[in-house]
């Protein structure tokens, strides 16, 4: 496993950036070192990221490993503060992407493995108790996942889930071994 990858194991790490600084791809670099090092049946993946061009971007837009491992993956996840045109419109994306999240959270808590990646856990974190994500890091030995960090989608049209996802946010880096912020 490459000298980067080897600090991960066995940590809980939170990769942190604006949109398109290469969160996902790290992640699924990660993914990939771990199915070449015999590790496939260890990992589970939690997907929460949209697919919408400029923002989000899931694993599998990236590598074909995640059909290796358990892939926890919702229907649908909408980019509220990119989709919503209200404040309104704004909390019900962010309510029926946690809805959603939720029962892959369930999932894994109910079946952990060693290894546990989440794609864009702020998603979550828009309508999500942060106390469900703290579960994950606490029940999984090696835990990375990606979350938005910066300022593009600051705009959440009056709807407080800028503030909620960064409270959130924050209190978790401090629950963690390591933030690697991208740039």
């Amino acid at each position: 496993m490459s000298g980067l990858f080897e600090r991960f194991i066995g940590r809980k790490i939170i990769i942190v950036g604006e949109i398109g600084s290469g969160k996902t791809l790290l992640l699924s670099r990660f993914l990939d070192q771990l199915v070449r090092s015999g590790l496939k049946d260890k990992v589970t993946v939690i997907e929460m990221a949209p697919n919408m061009g400029e923002v989000g971007g899931t694993i599998e837009n990236y590598t074909r490993n995640v059909s290796s491992v358990r892939y926890l993956k919702p229907w649908k996840i909408i980019p509220p503060r990119m989709t919503g045109k209200t404040r309104e419109e704004v909390i019900n994306y962010a309510r029926l992407n946690m809805l959603a999240l939720k029962p892959l959270i369930e999932e894994y808590l109910r079946n952990p493995t060693e290894i546990l990646l989440i794609n864009d856990l702020t998603i979550y974190l828009h309508a999500g108790k942060v106390e469900d994500i703290i579960q994950l890091i606490n029940i999984s030995k090696t835990f990375t996942a990606t979350a938005y960090e910066g300022k593009r989608l600051a705009d959440d049209k009056g709807s407080g889930i800028t503030d909620r996802e960064r409270e959130s946010l924050n209190r978790l880096k401090g629950l963690v071994d390591e933030v690697l912020t991208l740039g």
